[in-house]
């Protein structure tokens, strides 16, 4: 009787049910390009009236999002040990860029956020988001104590404080608010004790006012502060900031239940909203597509946070926890201040509607924070 002899080499295709290939999310891997293709559609609704050539955002965003896409694929298919070996590397490398920019950065508003490389524009506190989480999540993970001790929680808020520090300075109060809603929900996690999360919110409250004191927050976003306090205001000076944060609301309003069609939005074709493409996207869908398509959109963010929640449930480690932790965190906070600021229940702050706002290193560092996400979930059984 004749044996079969095992195949090897190339023709032994069969994978363990663990291989990291075969346990991709792929619930979590669909939401996250709907909101992805959603974005390209929003942008150039709402800039292709705007400017001579229609193509020119929404083909900027095409080539972002094909890059972030290679940086997410390099990051899903690393180890996230590997990251975890270099983060402390990385962490520092962010601190450099980020005074480097506060010290040659291109101004824009009177702010240095960005370092200007021709056609691309590369913001050092996006990446910091990246890192940061990398360099926190390694850390907390070192003690694997049910409640955080103290001196680990002490630690943990300065490396956190002193790039969300260098990203006030700059200033950029609304990604410097995100590393702190980061640190807060990793805390939470790693079982900090509700009165330490108090210090990290009264910490935050205390840098803002000293900015404040010192100078350091530009006086366009204490405009929009003082706009969001007092709306009614009939100062001509924040006539703009105003102008903006009620059209804003109008677009979303005057959408009702089903909108007016793609491309067929009298606010959103007009320049009633300036820079809606990047900082009030969410306006544009409301008014194209009405309370339902704004309904799709929050659910496609809503599944994406399920799944990130599981993932960090099926970790084999508290390192990828806190990464899932984080990553959750962040894109939790930032997708609720930009659709609060959009329908004027927060300040206007300039955060991008993750994976749908115009640019590329906002789209960059969330699909690698994502890789990273993905990481954890393919290697869950190891």
């Amino acid at each position: 009787m004749l044996q079969r002899k095992p195949d090897s080499g190339l023709g032994n295709i069969h994978r363990s049910p663990g291989a990291p290939s075969r346990n991709v999310d792929w619930v979590l891997l669909f939401a996250q390009a709907a909101l992805s293709v959603i974005g390209l559609f929003v942008i150039f609704s709402a800039s292709q009236s705007k400017f001579p050539d229609p193509y020119l955002f929404v083909t900027r965003q095409e080539i972002f999002l094909i890059v972030a896409t290679i940086g997410m694929l390099v990051v899903m298919s690393t180890d996230y040990d590997w990251w975890k070996e270099r983060a402390r590397f990385f962490y520092g490398v962010t601190l450099m860029l980020l005074v480097l920019v506060i010290l040659t950065g291109a101004v824009s508003g009177g702010a240095r956020l960005s370092f200007d490389l021709g056609p691309i524009k590369l913001q050092p506190a996006e990446f910091a988001k990246f890192t940061v989480l990398l360099a926190l999540a390694a850390y907390l993970s070192e003690d694997d104590s049910e409640q955080i001790p103290y001196h680990r929680f002490v630690t943990g808020l300065v490396m956190v404080g002193v790039p969300a520090g260098l990203v006030i300075v700059q200033p950029d109060l609304g990604s410097a608010s995100v590393l702190i809603a980061m640190v807060m929900g990793m805390m939470l996690v790693a079982g900090a004790k509700p009165k330490y999360i108090l210090s990290i919110t009264l910490l935050a409250v205390g840098s803002f006012l000293a900015a404040v004191v010192a100078g350091i927050v530009n006086d366009y976003q204490l405009q929009r502060l003082r706009v969001f306090f007092d709306p009614d205001t009939s100062d001509p000076a924040l006539r703009d900031v105003v102008f903006q944060g009620r059209n804003a609301v109008r677009a979303i309003a005057t959408g009702g239940i089903t909108g007016k069609g793609w491309l067929e939005g009298s606010i959103t074709n007009s320049k009633d909203i300036p820079v809606q493409w990047a900082d009030f996207p969410f306006s544009a869908i409301g008014e194209q597509f009405g309370l339902v398509g704004c309904g799709v959109v929050l659910a496609l963010f809503a599944l994406m946070l399920f799944r990130i929640w599981r993932i960090a449930q099926m970790s084999r480690d508290l390192f990828g926890t806190y990464l899932c932790a984080g990553v959750f965190t962040m894109l939790l906070w930032q997708v609720f201040q930009n659709v609060a600021m959009t329908i004027g229940i927060m300040p206007i702050t300039g955060l991008p509607l993750p994976l749908i706002s115009y640019g590329g290193s906002s789209l960059v560092a969330y699909f690698a924070m994502l890789g990273l996400v993905q990481s954890v979930h393919m290697r869950r059984y190891r």
